[in-house]
């Protein structure tokens, strides 16, 4: 069975979980009512399943291809699906309308992402990446450079990437050493090398809109000394359309374990004419623009591959033939039962389905959040809703593709044999899905981020405000009934020990940092099923609130309940390990490994 988008399960979050019809009051929400974003929900599952989907496996099998004039040739059939997404409008679904675009809540935006990149991640890593780059321009550029690159960025006519990664540094950006020199006329020449840059070139648009990171000559040593410059592939002419050539190009492409379908380059920039973007020395403050919202993305590419997965797992074990039933037969006129009949087939399935779905709320509600911090007239309200924005990143990005890898695994492991084989897309998935625990930031660098960075910010005003709005949440539905009740005291029980555990690193990461290091991990998976548990006590309310004759309704309160018992019980493991502190692992000297 191909892939097919969970329209359904979308609605349902935004309608009856998130309300965003609750919010018509802001910029955005006011021309979103649930009758148009079911619409658009309706045509981006017809997009995405009858176009994008069937070109997945095309692309892992062609790859992209570097011809020896620098330019790439990405699978049969991507710039022909890159030319009817444009000419459909869907790269503008989220714009801003100053820059020609519908204007959509980000939320919604989110919906349609996790679609494009399930039917076919490799192809959506391209208007991904010119997105996360529309907004880095959009966030500090002049007034002139915002006016010259958006339109067309935004429209998707043109493409953008980041360039971060060099051949000798990756996480540690201080040692980068790509130079800029001040030109004349305001721009500079940009001379370095850059790898892994994804999108660095392709055949779908007239232009390529590099965001560049690079040192200005006597610039300060390390990050402080870094700049951002757009370096596009052609400089726009006195009309705006792609004129000179520029000194940046591809010099290769990797061989990698997945994505093939999207280039991955080496990128050569050799006195390439560039423009800087805001101030000097500013340029990994405005770099994070992107990697944000790059970083809730890939958290999305660990959902969408799973998802993806699962659908495939699922339609395998309804045909399957093995084995029989343990009570019985329950396909007696066949040689065997399907082994969807099986205990842990179904253990495996369903605890996919459970975090996929709480996964899945998880982002929507961090994406309404990204909506109010953008248009809401409260300050109070777009301050908490920043709060959460900065906290919950690294944890969307590390739980959600950690387990996002897991549940693919998990779906090779449903398949068994032929899941190791190409006939089934169970490899795909898998080697796909790997990336994501990799780039943007690598699990344990976002778990580090997390317990060193976004728990002591403001003096921890975040964390202590998810607390609160769970204690509410809490305390409000504390006479719930008996379907709820689980939902409710599991919720509390986590946040509870996810309250311990930050307790623990307050005095114990202070007084020794690798006590801090060592539970980083731990920690951030213990948030992760945290967010989670408050996702499903959320959705569980919504769902005893509907139709209890609605077969939707069933399954997802039925879900939920595997949540409780398969999934939440991991809190308990996550708390043992974070407070285990480092001196074990730390005890052995490194020739003993």
């Amino acid at each position: 069975m191909a892939y097919q988008a969970p329209v359904r399960d979308y609605a349902f979050l935004l309608r009856d979980v998130l309300r965003i019809e609750s919010h018509a009051n802001l910029p955005g929400f006011a021309d979103a009512p649930m009758d148009l974003v079911e619409q658009i929900l309706d045509g981006a599952a017809q997009f995405t399943g009858e176009v994008l989907a069937p070109l997945n496996k095309v692309g892992d099998e062609h790859g992209c291809k570097w011809n020896p004039d620098n330019t790439v040739t990405t699978p049969p059939g991507f710039k022909a699906a890159y030319d009817q997404m444009v000419e459909n409008g869907w790269p503008l679904l989220g714009v801003d309308p100053q820059w020609g675009g519908q204007g959509m809540p980000y939320v919604v935006n989110l919906a349609v992402s996790e679609m494009l990149s399930s039917s076919n991640m490799a192809f959506a890593m391209y208007p991904g990446l010119t997105h996360g780059a529309y907004k880095a321009i959009e966030a500090a550029a002049s007034d002139e450079l915002k006016a010259l690159y958006l339109p067309k960025m935004a429209s998707g006519e043109w493409s953008g990437t980041m360039n971060l990664t060099e051949p000798h540094c990756g996480t540690d950006l201080g040692m980068l050493r790509t130079k800029a020199v001040p030109n004349d006329d305001g721009s500079y020449r940009i001379s370095g090398q850059k790898i892994w840059i994804s999108g660095g070139e392709q055949d779908f648009t007239s232009n390529i809109v590099h965001l560049v990171l690079a040192r200005i000559e006597g610039a300060p040593a390390g990050v402080k000394g870094i700049s951002l410059f757009i370096v596009p592939k052609h400089i726009p002419n006195a009309a705006g359309e792609p004129g000179e050539r520029n000194n940046a190009k591809c010099a290769g492409l990797e061989e990698k374990m997945g994505i093939h379908g999207n280039a991955t380059c080496v990128m050569a920039y050799d006195d390439a004419k560039g423009w800087l973007v805001g101030e000097a020395n500013s340029g990994l403050k405005l770099m994070f623009v992107m990697m944000n919202e790059a970083r809730l993305g890939v958290g999305l590419q660990g959902i969408a591959q799973a998802e993806a997965a699962y659908q495939a797992a699922v339609a395998f074990a309804k045909d399957r033939l093995q084995g029989r039933s343990l009570t019985g037969p329950k396909n007696p006129e066949g040689p065997a039962d399907p082994i969807i009949v099986h205990p842990d087939v179904r253990r495996m399935l369903l605890e996919s389905k459970a975090i996929i779905e709480g996964g899945r709320a998880f982002l929507f509600w961090t994406g309404l959040n990204a909506d109010l911090q953008a248009n809401h007239p409260d300050e109070a309200v777009r301050t908490k809703a920043g709060d959460y924005m900065a906290l919950m990143t690294p944890v969307l990005k590390g739980y959600l593709t950690d387990r996002g890898f897991d549940i693919c695994s998990m779906a090779m492991q449903t398949h068994g044999g032929s899941g190791f084989t190409e006939h089934f897309p169970a490899s795909q998935y898998l080697r796909d899905s790997r990336i994501a625990m990799i780039y943007e930031g690598a699990n344990g660098v976002q778990a580090l981020d997390l317990v060193g960075r976004k728990l002591a910010a403001n003096g921890g005003r975040a964390i202590m405000s998810f607390f609160a709005e769970v204690d509410g949440f809490v305390g409000e539905n504390a006479g719930a009934d008996e379907m709820l009740k689980p939902f409710i005291d599991g919720l509390a029980d986590a946040k509870a020990k996810l309250q311990d555990a930050t307790m623990w690193l307050m005095q114990n990461g202070i007084a020794n940092p690798d006590n801090a290091g060592a539970a980083s991990t731990p920690y951030l998976h213990l948030f992760g099923v945290t967010g989670l548990a408050y996702m499903w006590a959320l959705m569980a309310k919504a769902a005893l609130a509907g139709d209890q004759n609605d077969a939707f309704i069933q399954t997802k309160l039925v879900t939920g309940r595997c949540f409780l018992e398969r999934v939440l019980p991991d809190a308990a493991a996550h708390l043992a390990k974070a407070k285990a502190g480092s001196a074990t692992l730390m005890a052995l000297p490194a020739e003993a490994f």
